[in-house]
């Protein structure tokens, strides 16, 4: 750090160089911003017509995959310089800016507990006549007596009383008439409950308490935007900055697909989203990134320009360069999901370590990710084997993995990917006695399979696997032992032996090459002899 130290500033700058330049919206909001009226934006919400009902999103949704085939037939293969898409250097965005934003979408506390149930308990896409559950009046007791302190600032009993009230609500005192409760009004309840613990343990400053709550909110209700947004204030508290950044994404992406229409809103969700990703990049010392837009797939020669573009810009991360070959990242500048398709871009990263390079060059290259360093399948994993694979992954994969998630909604290969990798990670965890941190993983995993069917289509096949992952990561999370070996664990254990046969076979066609060049070796040496006799 010492021999770069002179340099940090300068690496900084040029990192944000190849983020493409904020709307003149967002520039204007970074003036005006001081003196927004926040009430009337809350007033706007409340007043906000009910225009969307199911079919509608059903029609977005396709709009949305039809527009991103069209994407595919373009002609152009990059875009000319000049142009607006082209990555422009960009100032840091303010901490305040953050606040303001937080404060005005994550801890927003209506007067009326019932119009925060009508909210969260909508159907994902329809804003109709929305039915609010009916709380059991001992429920309901509890739950206005711990909003009440919360609105008195006295968050720290506001967060025992609504964890009284989850407690409550997780014995089956959830609603007044419990039989004829629909499933949809009982998580509607318990979603409630953990969203508000969460913005309890934010205002105490405890976001490693609300991390799981965070997770839990979305695992119940999903298509509510703001449980993801609140995800990624924990998140950015933690200074996990790209994992806040996915959630963001995925937030304003919900905001989207559920009806939301207030361009003010999606606004300061973009404009989060990627102080987030501002954030991760210029904290991150092991790696640097450069986005290229295209509108279709690039050839072998064109990867290679960019590498080269890549190396002048970023000197300091040339160990290993590599472009990530799927393509389909986004990012909040150039995005609007109601129009064509957003801009994509060509994601190329840069190290300064090469093998932890070539391993995410490797993990790119596979339909589903496998960790593993193991090379005997059929061993089992030592402690001391199981605490240097989490040092390689949890310290130096994953990190890039989630940055890597942070500009892409969906995965091609699988989607469950992300997952998956969650999962692995978990098990390392688990083998380590690290009980706390792998419950926070599993539940995190826990809300991206939930999430999962609102990013896109899924295949039986997937739908089943997810179901598989679900079930068994519940049953972790629970303490349940079964005779039955993980999914995740199975997947590992199938890439693993792949890997072995790969390098058993490499070995047996490099050993058939040599004893074929020595045969002929041999060969022209019997005929040389014979000539000189």
């Amino acid at each position: 750090r010492q021999k770069h130290a002179n340099k940090e500033p300068n690496v900084a700058a040029n990192k944000l160089n190849d983020i493409p330049e904020a709307p003149q919206e967002v520039k204007k909001y970074l003036r005006d911003v001081a003196v927004e009226n926040m009430e009337r934006i809350k007033t706007a919400e409340i007043k906000k017509e009910n225009q969307s009902n199911d079919a509608d999103r059903a029609s977005r949704k396709r709009k949305s995959e039809t527009n991103e085939k069209l994407t595919e037939k373009k002609e152009a293969a990059m875009l000319e310089p000049g142009n607006r898409l082209i990555p422009a250097p960009l100032s840091h965005i303010p901490l305040k800016i953050l606040l303001d934003i937080e404060t005005e979408l994550v801890y927003i506390d209506e007067e009326e507990i019932s119009f925060e149930f009508a909210e969260v308990a909508m159907p994902a896409g329809r804003r109709s006549a929305p039915s609010v559950p009916r709380v059991d009046k001992q429920l309901q007791v509890a739950l206005w007596d711990a909003s009440d302190r919360y609105r008195q600032k006295n968050y720290a009993v506001a967060a025992a009383q609504f964890a009284t009230a989850l407690e409550l609500c997780s014995k089956g005192v959830a609603t007044g008439k419990p039989f004829d409760s629909s499933p949809e009004d009982i998580s509607s309840i318990a979603s409630f409950i953990e969203t508000k613990l969460v913005t309890c343990y934010l205002k105490l400053g405890k976001p490693d308490l609300a991390l799981n709550h965070s997770h839990r909110s979305i695992f119940l209700n999903p298509a509510y935007f703001r449980n993801h947004l609140r995800q990624a204030a924990v998140f950015r508290c933690l200074e996990r900055y790209s994992e806040a950044a996915r959630s963001a994404m995925i937030a304003d992406y919900m905001y989207w697909l559920t009806g939301g229409t207030e361009q003010h809103i999606s606004k300061l969700i973009k404009l989060y989203w990627q102080a987030m990703i501002e954030e991760a990049i210029t904290r991150e010392e092991s790696f640097s990134v450069m986005y290229t837009p295209f509108v279709k797939k690039i050839k072998v020669d064109k990867t290679d320009k960019i590498k080269d573009t890549f190396a002048k810009k970023h000197p300091d991360y040339v160990e290993h360069i590599y472009t990530d070959p799927h393509g389909l990242h986004i990012l909040p500048q150039t995005t609007e999901w109601s129009s064509p398709p957003p801009q994509q871009y060509l994601l190329t990263l840069g190290f300064r370590n090469k093998h932890i390079g070539k391993i995410l060059e490797k993990l790119s290259s596979r339909k589903l990710p496998i960790f593993s360093d193991q090379k005997a399948p059929f061993s089992p994993i030592t402690e001391e084997e199981s605490r240097r694979h989490w040092e390689t992954v949890g310290k130096k994969i994953m990190p890039v993995m989630d940055f890597i998630r942070s500009t892409k909604l969906t995965d091609n290969f699988c989607a469950c990917s992300r997952v998956i990798e969650k999962l692995h990670y978990a098990s390392i965890l688990g083998r380590l006695q690290q009980v706390t941190e792998q419950s926070q993983v599993i539940n995190q995993a826990m809300a991206e399979l939930a999430s999962i069917p609102y990013l896109q289509d899924i295949s039986q096949q997937d739908a089943e696997l997810l179901q598989s992952l679900m079930a068994d990561a519940m049953d972790t999370l629970e303490g349940r032992k079964s005779d039955k070996e993980r999914v995740w664990n199975k997947i590992e254990k199938i890439g693993i032996i792949e890997d072995f046969l790969y390098q058993v076979e490499d070995s047996y066609l490099k050993n058939k090459r040599l004893r074929a060049a020595r045969r002929e070796k041999m060969k022209m040496k019997r005929l040389q002899n014979t000539q000189q006799h």
